[in-house]
């Protein structure tokens, strides 16, 4: 088959290593890549031997497919350009800042037969990857997810930056609507909340507590899936899972271990081979631009009630919300 013409746009933190897969994979070529500071634009384009566009427009018009990796506010402009310029989009999280938006872009690439995935990479994590076939009809879900702060990411609140890579895998196994939402978050080191939990209730019957933190001293990605039979633990920082059922031994229950063995891969090496893949073939993304919608809306709708939370306490109170 034809090798796919590849680019990268923002060559940031994240982006930069979209340009370093796509330059290691034999599917493809790293055609270029396109950021707003020239001098790390030029940098990237020399360490993965490609060039530097100064307008991404330039690298656009050039490519079959490119990765979109600019800080949120800006997803939806240069997204709308590379779909609008008939070119495939890995698009990453969160697909938009707002819902309309979403619809746009996902109305633009399914009129134009294009790719639209979005960047949730959790799903490509060799810990859930292991699990995934086990993993059916869970009664309760519960996830933390602690980072230590960097300035990175803190141009959205919490639950944009790191809640929602657990929404979308909540979303994704359930496959059931949130039917209600309660949440608290405060801000701690930035003009957003960094710290959040929600609980959701889903249509399944199933109940979500999520927990995530920008200003944690250690770093924690676990989420633990408990199903009638079944649990699941997955540890994302380590790409591992444990797995403990339930059965009867001499007419009484008991617990036993089973082996489940995680294959050691880049998550995000296993991302952009599946968006090349799809360019190729055709295929649905694995990571759709409707599923990142839905993932959008409930972190909205988080966000919403923290701060409905906020208000309600600072009014209780007798003060301003922070």
């Amino acid at each position: 088959m034809k090798v796919v013409n590849t680019g990268v746009i923002g060559v940031g933190a994240l982006g930069r290593h979209h340009g370093r897969v796509y330059a290691s994979l034999s599917e493809c070529q790293l055609i270029g890549v396109s950021d707003l500071n020239e001098q790390r634009g030029l940098e990237v384009a020399e360490e993965y031997n490609t060039q530097y566009f100064r307008d991404p427009q330039e690298l656009i018009r050039r490519v079959d497919g490119v990765s979109v990796c600019v800080p949120t506010e800006s997803h939806y402009p240069i997204a709308k350009e590379v779909l609008g310029a008939g070119v495939h989009c890995l698009l990453e999280k969160p697909i938009t800042a707002a819902l309309a938006e979403a619809d746009e872009l996902i109305s633009i690439a399914t009129r134009n037969s294009l790719v639209l995935q979005i960047g949730h990479i959790e799903r490509f994590n060799p810990g859930i990857r292991a699990v995934e076939g086990l993993i059916k009809n869970p009664l309760f879900i519960e996830s933390h997810r602690l980072a230590p702060y960097t300035e990175r990411g803190t141009d959205v609140a919490v639950v944009l930056d790191l809640m929602i890579h657990d929404i979308d895998i909540v979303l994704h196994f359930t496959e059931a609507e949130v039917e209600r939402v309660q949440a608290v978050g405060i801000p701690v080191l930035s003009q957003e909340e960094d710290i959040a939990n929600v609980r959701l209730e889903l249509s399944s019957g199933c109940i979500a507590n999520l927990t995530v933190s920008r200003v944690s001293r250690e770093k924690l990605r676990k989420i633990r899936f408990f199903q009638s039979n079944m649990y699941i633990s997955v540890d994302f920082l380590h790409r591992d899972a444990e797995v403990y059922e339930r059965i009867v031994r001499e007419g009484k229950p008991s617990i036993r271990k089973m082996d489940v063995a995680a294959v050691e891969e880049e998550p995000l090496k296993l991302e952009l081979e599946s968006f090349v893949e799809s360019m190729r073939s055709g295929r649905n993304p694995a990571v759709s631009g409707k599923e990142g919608r839905q993932a959008l809306e409930v972190a909205l709708r988080t966000q919403e009630q923290i701060r409905e939370t906020r208000r309600q306490i600072a009014g209780k109170a007798g003060r301003s919300p922070l």
